[in-house]
């Protein structure tokens, strides 16, 4: 094995078996079954799961809330449920959206609006994390000693979709 994957396998088992804490993940990107196998794993070890992107949605499905038209992965709605049981089970604190960024169509120049991550319009679509969702992240993220992101926050390729992630680096950045 080479240097690089050597000092990869190192970083991954310090996250795994001695991080500092808090340890908390931040977790988006649009398929929650891309990172069902991640959010197994990290479970035993993170203190606190903030879930945003795409994926937050099958996470408010499974917890009997409408998502309208957004991302939403009907088939993992069981699976999510034991995932939400577990963290709580073992006391990981699990964090989802509490408002959205929400618009009719995935465009450059859609008309958007906030509204709680609860009551997404069936005919609209959750497309980034809202500002009060920043706003909690970036407290959940305050006193983090070890930190690990994998995705976006919301469609970050729009610039109206772009912001909840934005905002997300920077709050990752001064920990």
């Amino acid at each position: 094995m080479g240097g690089l994957v050597a000092a990869e396998i190192d970083v991954l088992e310090r996250l795994t078996e001695t991080p500092q804490r808090p340890y908390v993940v931040v977790l988006g990107g649009s398929k929650v079954s891309d990172k069902l196998g991640v959010i197994d794993n990290l479970l035993g070890a993170v203190d606190r799961l903030l879930v945003g992107g795409g994926m937050c949605f099958t996470f408010l499905a499974a917890q009997n809330h409408e998502v309208g038209g957004s991302l939403l992965e009907e088939d993992q709605i069981d699976t999510v449920q034991s995932l939400i049981a577990r963290a709580a089970e073992i006391g990981v604190e699990l964090v989802l959206p509490v408002d959205v960024v929400i618009a009719g169509e995935l465009a450059e120049d859609a008309a958007t609006s906030v509204v709680p991550a609860t009551a997404i319009p069936a005919d609209q679509k959750g497309l980034d994390i809202g500002p009060a969702t920043v706003a909690l992240f970036r407290d959940k993220l305050a006193d983090a000693r070890t930190v690990v992101w994998n995705g976006p926050m919301g469609v970050f390729e729009l610039a109206p979709f772009a912001e909840g992630t934005r905002q997300i680096a920077v709050a990752v950045a001064a920990v």
